[in-house]
């Protein structure tokens, strides 16, 4: 079954309106400060509704109802270290980033590392961006495939141009504003799914005592890959195993990590004023974790509506045989009336172009202020630099559609699989030196150099254990898991040991440390 006409109508809707928006705030795109900040002028809750939109993705809206339907509630805790990370982010971070001064954290790394550390950072973080665009535009790709029934090709170019359009043309300020919709579109789209599910079958009480009582709504239950039953998981803390406590650590690393992010960091600094800004952080940190709670009891619901309801199909995806991401495409096609299909396609289009067109912006805005204008070309005026700001995010847009055409020609658990390593032994570091830089004055570039590379060896010694090639008398038994929470903790101990030697060359600490803030108002 393909979507009808009046689902396709949508969906075209939906592009024409967000090619109307970029179309629009093309006119207003005059030097590199509207551009890449849309002038310092936004709102704290559009900025917040933003980087709710940017946290999702066509992997979240398609993977977390997945997960919760084929295991339990398990990777939710991961999730509630969210709100906890974000008030650092008030109170500790964006002090750093709202004095005027600096726009993107690797000016910060910079000034107080030095240039070969903070070059070194932005073109890791360009390349991930280009890495990670490029696989959300495949997966989205192969949604409107798989539900409209063109080729793939065309899908392809439909979901990326359409994206590269409105990020190249309108800058920052349609980033922003597409991201406000696109937001409140997948919302919708998780809603209509628990919605239908209800009215399906009476209610959703009957559908949640069924989880309940099989251990689906569990924050201590995973599934064991060779049983195929969810299991009690260990307690206390592990490096081996998985557990409660551990999981809450890990999200807290992971989340600190991405208030380093430039897609976070840019919004921070595009507020109209600090008090703006924190309302941007509340809203994200108390509206982020019921947005991804909602589709993971989606995908919960979605797995007791089947038990009362068996369908062979389903089944499949329970097995092993089909994979569990194919349940909400699968549900959609099969159980969706004409037209709600339409908006729930859109809410999973919505997640990924909010996340691209994100990237795109941020991944430009790095390479002209972190790269090319301080280390290729100094001294321009700057109607060059947004000219070279619209050619860059040309260019990271024609990566991401190169780099998703490859995803689809080639094996795509092996690129996967080599994003994964490429981001865990080069970017897995960079929270504990930015933790270094934040929280002493401790070390210079080669105290940083020294611990990057400490963290390289490490990790990737971790990661040939866990593919069997380190033979079991020198193997470490780390749980994947925690490569990045072992990383970092390893590269901020190796950065202050370091820095015990290399001293920091910065004569002036004021508003580098969270120890030498000036006490004047933010801008």
């Amino acid at each position: 079954m393909k979507l009808g006409w009046v689902d396709l109508s949508v969906l075209v809707f939906y592009f024409a309106v967000t090619l109307g928006i970029g179309a629009y705030f093309s006119r207003k795109n005059t030097d590199t400060d509207e551009y890449f900040l849309g002038g310092r002028s936004f709102p704290g809750w559009a900025l917040g509704l933003s980087l709710v939109g940017t946290c999702m993705s066509s992997v979240t809206f398609l993977s977390h109802p997945a997960d919760a339907f084929k295991t339990s509630m398990i990777r939710l805790t991961i999730l509630l270290a969210f709100p906890f990370v974000s008030m650092f982010a008030v109170f500790v971070l964006l002090p750093f980033f709202r004095r005027g001064t600096i726009s993107s954290a690797y000016g910060y790394l910079a000034q107080r590392f030095g240039r070969s550390v903070s070059c070194y950072a932005a073109a890791i973080f360009f390349l991930l961006q280009v890495i990670r665009v490029s696989t959300i535009l495949y997966l989205i790709s192969i949604l409107i495939h798989s539900v409209t029934g063109l080729d793939f090709i065309i899908c392809l170019l439909a979901a990326g141009g359409v994206t590269a359009f409105y990020t190249v043309s309108g800058g920052f300020d349609a980033v922003i504003w597409t991201d406000v919709i696109q937001t409140i579109t997948l919302i919708t789209g998780s809603i209509i799914i628990i919605g239908l599910i209800a009215y399906k079958s009476d209610g959703l009480m009957p559908l949640i005592q069924a989880a309940a009582e099989h251990g689906k709504l569990s924050f201590v239950r995973d599934l064991n890959p060779v049983t195929g039953e969810l299991e009690s998981m260990k307690s206390g803390f592990s490096l081996t195993d998985k557990t409660f406590v551990m999981l809450l650590i890990l999200g807290v690393v992971q989340f600190l990590g991405g208030q380093f992010d430039q897609t976070s960091i840019q919004r921070w600094c595009s507020a109209k004023s600090p008090a703006e800004a924190k309302k941007a952080i509340y809203f994200l940190a108390f509206a982020a974790v019921p947005i991804w709670a909602s589709f993971m009891f989606a995908g919960t619901m979605l797995w007791a509506f089947f038990y009362f309801n068996p369908d062979p199909a389903v089944t499949e995806m329970l097995s092993g045989v089909r994979k569990a991401e194919e349940i909400i495409p699968y549900f959609v096609m099969n159980y969706v009336p004409a037209g709600l299909a339409g908006l729930i396609v859109a809410g999973a289009l919505a997640a990924a172009m909010s996340s691209l067109s994100s990237s795109i912006n941020a991944a430009s805005m790095v390479w002209v202020e972190d790269i090319y204008k301080p280390y290729l070309v100094k001294s321009r005026d700057d109607r060059h630099y947004l000219k070279v700001g619209f050619a860059s995010a040309g260019i990271v847009s024609l990566l991401m559609v190169g780099g998703a055409y490859w995803f689809y020609k080639a094996d795509a658990n092996t690129l996967n699989d080599l994003a994964t390593i490429i981001s865990s032994i080069c970017a897995g570091g960079m929270l504990g030196i930015f933790l270094v830089g934040v929280l002493t004055r401790c070390g210079d570039h080669r105290a940083v150099w020294l611990a990057l590379a400490v963290n390289a060896v490490v990790t990737l010694y971790i990661l040939l254990d866990n593919k069997g090639i380190v033979p079991d008398r020198f193997s470490l038994s780390i749980n994947l898991y925690y490569t990045a929470l072992v990383g970092n903790l390893l590269t901020f101990s190796a950065a202050m040991l370091a820095g015990v030697f290399f001293k920091s060359n910065v004569k002036d600490f004021t508003n580098l440390t969270v120890w030498d803030q000036e006490k004047k108002p933010l801008v």
